[in-house]
Formats: structure tokens, C-alpha cells, sequence
């Protein structure tokens, strides 16, 4: 694991975050099932990111509660997101596709999870808030 390669997977995450708190605020044009599914994502590379630094192998996956259980094996501490992630986890592929969607309150309340869910990683990871 390269230094690179870890600012990497936290850039992108860090991203993914700054696109759901920018497209959340639009009241023009809401778009609530893009604000979820980049919250989703800002927490698995975050994730990722935690075992990328631990050397822990991860599969692709999606799947935050999945991602949550490599974290918990190292570090019991990921026990206290484990329902923020839960929240989470259904805006990966369920919402992007015909069929499922979410309106402006669940956006809201999906970005009040991601900020939580990214300062404990911030923290866990030791960047600053």
C-alpha cells in the first residue's frame, strides 16, 4: 500500500461527499436519488480507504455492511456505525434503476448520516475534520 494510493480512495470518497452536500441544497431541481446514492459511496471508499491503510484485502462489493464486518475484524470500534451504515447500504443499486426512489427528506436525512459516518472514519483515519 502506497501513501498515493490511500489519499486516493480518500479523495474519492471526500468527493462523492462533496457532490450530496452541493446537489442536496438545489431546491430548483432536486435530485434526492443522486444525493443517496453519492452518500452511499462516500461511505464505502471511505471504508475502503480504512482497509486499504490496514492491509486488509476487500472484494468488490457495494455491499457497506460487508465493508463494515472487514473494518470490525481490526477495529471493534466500526460496531458504532453499524446502523448508519444500514441506512445507507440501499443506495447503491436499488434506487439507481426504475422502480424505487426517495424523496427530498430521506436525501436530507441520508446526508446527516454520511456526515456522521465521515467523521468517524475521518477520525479513525486521522484527518482532519
Amino acid at each position: 500500500m502506497t501513501d498515493a494510493y490511500l489519499a486516493e480512495w480518500i479523495d474519492k470518497a471526500e468527493e462523492d461527499y462533496q457532490a450530496a452536500i452541493v446537489l442536496v441544497r438545489s431546491r430548483k431541481r432536486p435530485t434526492p436519488n443522486v444525493v443517496c446514492f453519492h452518500c452511499q459511496q462516500s461511505a464505502e471508499k471511505y471504508l475502503k480507504a480504512y482497509l486499504v491503510r490496514e492491509e486488509v484485502k476487500f472484494p468488490r462489493t457495494h455491499d457497506l455492511l460487508e465493508l463494515h464486518k472487514l473494518c470490525s475484524s481490526v477495529n471493534p470500534g466500526f460496531e458504532l456505525i453499524v446502523d448508519l451504515l444500514d441506512r445507507l447500504n440501499p443506495y447503491s443499486i436499488e434506487y439507481r434503476y426504475p422502480g424505487e426512489e426517495v424523496d427530498v427528506d430521506e436525501a436530507r436525512e441520508a446526508v446527516k448520516t454520511i456526515k456522521r459516518v465521515r467523521r468517524f472514519l475521518r477520525e479513525v483515519l486521522g484527518l482532519p475534520l
